[in-house]
């Protein structure tokens, strides 16, 4: 076969009591358990351990905390600027619905202003509209109050001739006979006034 004695799997003579391990420096009778839990080489893992730790506390303050340091410094910085940034907006939107409540505000004014003008020039409107057509209506009242004063003036010149004509009927029907003008006229005289 072609293996070198190096390569080649050799069994271990047994240990006796006593001896150690070439390769490792380890007594025989712990070669049987596993390294780490062998309390014989606990000196050289907390060695390591110190070492390791060391390094990576090293590794951590030197290079991934600076880094992350920084990033939480610009991030502070970002959030800063936009707390700032953020201000600013809100100022300016205090300011822009600050005007926009005042224009709101002056509208209202000049529309109230206007509506009371335009109440103001109907109420007059219609007052002037009122008075023409009271005038108008005590016009045409004093006309008709005339006119019923000349018909009850006609009406009341021929009351007394009707009333004449209706006397002198009268007694023709109850007495038969007929009576002169002169004295109906007079008995109806007599009696309205």
């Amino acid at each position: 076969m072609f293996v070198t004695s190096a390569f080649a799997q050799e069994s271990a003579p047994a240990a006796t009591e006593g001896e150690t391990h070439a390769a490792t420096g380890v007594p025989a009778e712990a070669h049987g358990t596993f390294p780490p839990f062998n309390p014989a080489t606990y000196p050289s893992q907390l060695l390591w351990l110190a070492i390791t730790f060391g390094l990576f506390y090293l590794f951590l303050k030197r290079v991934v905390m600076p880094r992350v340091g920084g990033i939480i410094d610009v991030r502070n910085d970002r959030i800063t600027q936009d707390l700032d940034h953020a201000a600013r907006l809100k100022g300016e939107a205090d300011a822009a619905v600050a005007a926009y409540e005042q224009e709101l505000a002056e509208a209202k004014g000049k529309a109230n202003a206007i509506g009371q003008q335009a109440n103001d020039a109907a109420k007059a409107e219609a007052e002037a509209a009122r008075k023409t057509i009271e005038a108008a209506l005590d016009q045409k009242l004093g006309e008709a109050e005339a006119r019923i004063s000349s018909i009850k003036a006609n009406a009341m010149k021929e009351v007394g001739t009707i009333a004449e004509d209706t006397a002198s009927a009268i007694v023709e029907a109850l007495v038969g006979g007929k009576a002169s003008k002169a004295e109906i006229a007079a008995a109806v005289k007599s009696v309205a006034g």
